[in-house]
Order: structure tokens, then sequence, then C-alpha cells
């Protein structure tokens, strides 16, 4: 079973951004991403993803309705296995500061460090599926 990877963000460009960042990725069946629009669209893909196939979740901040900070606490309860990576066009450090405590696992800004960002996911299969 792949490995999964939730993408929330209420962007719908950033699911075309994220294929094609990841496409050597995906073709090679490293993992599977699933794109949510929306925080409680997110926790529907939550509570329906296999637990041991979702290994990480990566939000942004700023979305209608829920908030991805809001987001946050809701899918550590619900998954506290599964880190949460927080994306945010503003990196002030308020921001990081309440990421943070509401436990996130880090926090990207936009425009997101793709080379960066490769080196977390391969970090999180890694500890996941241990090395290939």
């Amino acid at each position: 079973m792949n490995a999964l990877i939730l993408v929330v963000d209420d962007e719908p460009d950033v699911a075309d951004l994220f294929r094609q960042q990841f496409r050597r990725e995906l073709r090679a069946s490293r993992f599977d991403m699933e794109f949510a629009q929306s925080a409680p669209e997110a926790l529907e893909r939550v509570d329906a993803a296999e637990s041991a196939s979702l290994i990480l979740i990566l939000s942004d901040v700023n979305m209608p309705g829920m908030s991805g900070l809001e987001l946050l606490p809701r899918a550590r309860q619900a998954r506290p296995d599964v880190p949460v990576i927080m994306i945010t066009a503003y990196g002030d450090p308020e921001t990081r500061r309440k990421a943070t405590e509401a436990g996130a696992a880090g926090l990207f800004t936009k425009p997101i460090d793709f080379p960066v960002l490769r080196g977390e996911i391969g970090r999180r299969l890694d500890e996941a599926l241990g090395p290939s």
C-alpha cells in the first residue's frame, strides 16, 4: 500500500503545482497525493484514509471558513501519528508560533521551496516505511 500525502489548500491550481513538482515520485509510485480544497473536506479525507497509508498532511493556513490553524488540532486529534506541516504566504513569527503551539511539525512559506519539501517528505517516507 502506498504512503499517502494529503494536501489541503483552497487554491485549485495548487493540486496541479504539486502534481507537477512531484511527478517523478508519483510516477514511480513512491507515494500518492490527495487534495482537499477545504478544512472540512480534509477532515473527511483523514477519517477515510487507511491508518497505515496516511503519513503526512500539508495544509495552507489561510482558507475561507475553517482555517488551517483550526484544522490542525482536529487533524492531530483524529490522527496523532500523522505530522501536519503548515504552508503560509505569511511566515511571520506570530503565525509560526500559533502553528507550533497547535502541534504543527513544520511551517513552509509560499512560494514553497520544493527541494526542501521533497527532503522533508523523503524523511517522513523513511520513518513511515523504513528505508527503501
